[in-house]
């Protein structure tokens, strides 16, 4: 696993997976390398039922009204997910903390990953850097990484469709 620190980038991905949900334990090993997570032995489709539970623990996260709530989920996720941190030394990547036992399948992985790299991130940057976009259309999950933890749309272009749509309201009132 090459995702180091865990928060960022480990909870776009979760965002990016829950957004579009992965059809094969294939497309799910695919997604993981290509956000920088190598599997360690092929995906099942075991791996892929177990990736779609934490997906489904990780939006009811998404959708917690509060912080209280919020915490309240995750820590149940991070409970279900507890091993001790160890230090790993990958080649070429150096040492860098895991935070699952060692030879997990990656739905497994994929658990953890998700439940250490939310709290990193909500614990680092605020508890309402997670959220749903803005944009009435629209229902996809994102992380606020922004420098100000105002980002309110998924996306730019989401961002881009609100603004046309508010200027075309103000415009069309005159």
């Amino acid at each position: 696993m090459q995702l180091n620190p865990y928060g960022e980038d480990a909870v776009n991905l979760a965002a990016d997976l829950a957004n579009r949900r992965p059809q094969s334990a294939s497309e799910l090993a695919d997604r993981c390398r290509a956000a920088g997570l190598e599997p360690e032995r092929p995906a099942t489709a075991d791996d892929l039922d177990h990736a779609q539970a934490a997906l489904n623990t990780w939006e009811k996260i998404v959708n917690a009204v509060g912080e209280q709530e919020r915490a309240d989920l995750l820590n149940r996720m991070l409970a279900e997910a507890a091993a001790y941190p160890r230090l790993i030394c990958h080649p070429g990547t150096g040492w860098h903390l895991h935070y699952r036992d060692a030879e997990q399948p990656l739905g497994a992985v994929l658990f953890t990953l998700l439940a250490v790299g939310t709290a990193l991130h909500l614990a680092g940057r605020g508890m309402h850097r997670l959220r749903r976009c803005e944009v009435t259309e629209c229902d996809n999950a994102f992380a606020d990484t922004s420098r100000t933890g105002r980002q309110r749309y998924c996306s730019q272009r989401c961002a881009n469709r609100d603004a046309v749509r508010r200027h075309r309201a103000r415009t069309a009132v005159t």
